[in-house]
């Protein structure tokens, strides 16, 4: 799977998860500390806002504080799903893998960038469906790559960047890995 196919399914997952929210279930907490479902997907959702910010070439400081707090408003759904969209597009057109975008870190190849995003989406997607209740079995091929991503990453020095990884049975599945490697756990 390459990274736009795996962040295509990683948007979908997230969407069909939001989709159906009701108004009762925005402020159950999540396995993020500190978070309820309404700060998790406001999360995602900023995290969306920014790709086709940094992929135009625009600095973080270029975008100052429009994205800072909550940007989910009255529609949270809506936010949501024309962000994911609005990303979506970022990364699809013409060498957006190849541009460079300026993280706060550093700067990226849009590739990794859009590897990133893919990767938290993919754990914030279990988080989400284990705080509403709904299937936490994410599509293995996407788990899968995931997996791979964040083992290739892992023994970077990039502080804050994973939780302190969990020990794991030698027989666990790819998903258990990818939740410990995150400080995560079924």
């Amino acid at each position: 799977m390459d990274v736009l196919a795996a962040h295509g399914d990683a948007i979908g997952a997230v969407d069909a998860l939001v989709r159906p929210l009701d108004d009762d279930a925005w402020a159950v907490p999540t396995p993020d500390s500190d978070w309820t479902v309404r700060d998790l997907v406001n999360h995602l959702t900023v995290e969306q806002l920014w790709a086709p910010e940094l992929l135009a070439g625009r600095w973080i400081e270029d975008v100052g504080t429009v994205l800072d707090g909550d940007v989910l408003g009255d529609d949270p759904v809506d936010r949501w799903v024309d962000a994911s969209v609005q990303a979506r597009e970022a990364f699809l057109a013409p060498g957006a893998l190849e541009r460079r975008v300026h993280l706060s870190y550093g700067d990226e190849s849009g590739a990794e960038y859009c590897a990133q995003l893919t990767f938290d989406l993919v754990v914030h997607a279990w988080d989400l469906a284990r705080a509403t209740g709904a299937p936490e079995d994410v599509d293995p091929a996407l788990v899968a790559w995931s997996l791979h991503y964040a083992q290739s990453r892992s023994t970077r020095d990039e502080p804050g960047r994973l939780l302190r990884p969990l020990d794991v049975a030698d027989d666990a599945d790819d998903l258990a890995r990818l939740l410990a490697l995150t400080g995560r756990s079924r």
